[in-house]
């Protein structure tokens, strides 16, 4: 799959930043005929006509989860509608945990705090790189209070990498005719997300983010 509209959620449900980085991602992958930003912050609102002739919607980081929720419960529907119906959803962070509950429902288990799992090597919500083996290779990725992945036992759903502690970090599933892909940490993260943070700067990931965005298109 190739081509079409990709759409990126930008408004409050996000932070200044977010939506960015991840249409320049999208753009960057060359996939897209167009990119373009819709929600409260931007020039199209978020709905069930715009959805219907994109290919994928991205729902990119932010705050937290419950406030984010109530401000997106209205589109939950439309979206579900598009992915099931043949659509893309991409959720990086944030957008990853809203996949699961409370949110739109579309993972085959659930999105819960990598922090708060068990023998996580990260224990604060802080900004901070962790490290993950994404398809069996170490990398390091930035990172912000991401999620982890609770799968449901006997699902299809395709683990791309894993946290130290061997919890689900970025996954790829189905639903419905159309596909989810979720990712915990940030690798559309630009070197600035870093430096803002006092961080040290590792090499890009923004070979990872395309290598889930490829999954995603092509499962």
């Amino acid at each position: 799959m190739s081509g079409g509209l990709a759409l990126v959620y930008r408004g409050p449900a996000s932070l200044p930043g977010c939506p960015e980085a991840v249409a320049q991602l999208l753009e960057r992958s060359g996939r897209f005929d167009r990119v373009r930003y819709v929600g409260p912050h931007a020039a199209t609102p978020l709905g069930a006509a715009v959805l219907g002739g994109a290919t994928l919607y991205a729902q990119p980081g932010g705050g937290d989860l419950r406030p984010a929720y109530r401000r997106l419960r209205r589109h939950a529907a439309a979206v579900r509608d598009f992915v099931v119906s043949g659509g893309r959803y991409l959720g990086f962070c944030l957008g990853a945990y809203l996949a699961g509950r409370p949110g739109f429902g579309l993972l085959p288990g659930d999105a819960d705090q990598y922090i708060a799992s068990d023998g996580a090597t990260v224990r604060h919500a802080d900004d901070t790189i962790v490290t993950v083996r994404w398809r069996g290779r170490p990398r390091q990725v930035f990172f912000q209070d991401g999620p982890c992945f609770l799968l449901a036992p006997g699902g299809d759903a395709v683990v791309l990498a894993e946290y130290d502690n061997g919890r689900p970090a970025a996954v790829v599933a189905r639903y419905g005719r159309g596909v989810v892909g979720v990712v915990g940490p940030h690798p559309e993260a630009t070197p600035d997300w870093f430096t803002d943070a006092g961080l040290p700067v590792p090499p890009p990931a923004t070979d990872l983010g395309l290598d889930l965005l490829e999954a995603v298109l092509s499962t």
